[in-house]
């Protein structure tokens, strides 16, 4: 059992990760949102706790005890990382799980057209900037960069960084299942992975 906290836990890939972990171990979880009041806790594991990812005492108060922080988050994503990376030496924690996309290193074929790259593509930019302040850190990382999410099949495989991808989509289902084999079996430390369904 691992204490993870999540951050975004209100969005799409958040909330699918969280159900994930109720359903498929017996992690005790942490749920940090702007928006709490739309949450409702499963008091037995579940805690939830309303704040802003920019406020690094109180992130830094929200990741006390945890084992694991998980991080699934929109807006400027270079900023909210080094929130994360302060907050985490603040509380004296190392695992950190943090959600990107693909074509940050230009590994995305043009067989599987539309998602572009980082050079084409100005959305990219801020998600590779963030994974460049993680990557740079001390701490014991996963950067997760999955293709488009949707709500298909949960097949799918993992590209190590420098891999080009092999699908254009990926689950969010599958998303969380990686998540869980990083958070619990503290898979893919230290690295940047891709994840997508074959096609």
């Amino acid at each position: 059992m691992k204490k993870v906290l999540i951050i975004g836990a209100t969005g799409s890939v958040g909330g699918t990760v969280r159900d994930y972990l109720l359903a498929n171990s017996d992690d005790q979880l942490t749920l940090y949102a702007r928006h709490a009041n739309r949450l409702v806790a499963d008091a037995a594991r579940e805690t939830v706790m309303k704040g802003d990812v920019n406020r690094v005492a109180e992130l830094a108060s929200a990741m006390q005890g945890q084992d694991v922080v998980f991080a699934a988050l929109s807006g400027n994503l270079k900023a909210m990382a080094e929130s994360i990376i302060k907050a985490m030496h603040q509380a004296q924690v190392k695992r950190l799980i943090f959600i990107t996309s693909m074509g940050i290193y230009n590994e995305i074929p043009a067989s599987l057209g539309a998602g572009g790259n980082v050079n084409s593509n100005p959305m990219l930019r801020g998600y590779r900037a963030a994974a460049d302040v993680i990557e740079a850190s001390d701490l014991d990382y996963t950067i997760v960069r999955p293709g488009w999410f949707d709500n298909g099949s949960d097949d799918y495989e993992v590209t190590q960084k420098g891999t080009p991808f092999g699908g254009h989509d990926v689950s969010r289902r599958a998303i969380a299942d990686l998540v869980m084999h990083a958070a619990d079996d503290n898979d893919y430390v230290k690295a940047s992975v891709g994840i997508n369904r074959p096609e």
